[in-house]
């Protein structure tokens, strides 16, 4: 990966970047063959160690946010695990999702070193709401017209791939989800719309900053092919920005 990573957010405390879909975040043993990971590329961006306090899945593009040391790491850490961190995602979905809806589906996790059936159900919750829908004129599966929604996804809980798995038991699949989604329209997406990626993005995120107390409320823009499809769609008015947006005077907490 040649080009540097999009700073939403620099202090000497935490760093805050756009992370492009299809990138992972740092190796792992599925990581076979990879050669670029966002946490080597900040690293050497920024010429200093950086701390993963949260994740998001390698077709998912938007904000990350890294800690700069490991006490800062283990205070934002903290604050994902006991869901004090306000997260904002957009999607692109397959039919005219619901107006606005509390998902609460327990998931197992999938962390691949054992059958899923065997992993525990653990509570789930993500709150929808769709901000806008298309119809569009072409049969793409087995209607003569095609139907997609703009949904706004907050999840409450950090389970595994929880957004896409929700929305798709809940019946509308997000468009370009290999696993969870359906391949016709996910080819529709590639070979007409100029969109061969997951259409989901984390575009916001606020949480207290974990040393100066102040609340941070960091947005993020979309990439070129989503911005390009929601302009297409008539979505413009729903397009995030970039954004830091303190909303307190810096305090020092002890």
């Amino acid at each position: 990966m040649n080009e540097p990573l999009p700073i939403l957010h620099h202090d000497e405390h935490l760093v805050a970047v756009h992370k492009p879909s299809g990138l992972l975040v740092h190796r792992s043993a599925l990581a076979r063959g990879e050669r670029h990971f966002l946490l080597q590329t900040l690293r050497d961006q920024l010429g200093q160690r950086v701390y993963p306090v949260h994740r998001l899945d390698r077709p998912t593009s938007g904000l990350m946010v890294f800690a700069l040391s490991s006490e800062v790491a283990r205070r934002l850490g903290e604050a994902f695990e006991q869901h004090r961190v306000a997260k904002r995602y957009l999607a692109v979905v397959r039919g005219t999702g619901p107006d606005a809806e509390r998902l609460a589906y327990a998931l197992r996790e999938e962390d691949g070193r054992r059958p899923k059936a065997e992993m525990p159900a653990m509570e789930a919750v993500t709150e929808v709401r769709r901000l806008d829908s298309v119809e569009l004129p072409v049969r793409v599966d087995r209607y003569p017209t095609s139907r997609y929604s703009l949904m706004e996804a907050r999840p409450l809980t950090g389970r595994r791939h929880q957004i896409r798995r929700h929305l798709s038991q809940r019946g509308y699949p997000i468009i370009g989800d290999a696993k969870h989604g359906k391949g016709v329209h996910n080819r529709f997406f590639a070979d007409r719309l100029d969109c061969p990626r997951l259409l989901l993005a984390a575009v916001g995120l606020s949480f207290d900053h974990p040393v100066e107390g102040r609340r941070l409320d960091l947005g993020c823009a979309l990439d070129a092919p989503m911005t390009a499809l929601f302009r297409r769609f008539g979505w413009a008015g729903h397009l995030p920005t970039n954004r830091r947006a303190p909303s307190a005077e810096p305090c020092e907490l002890p």
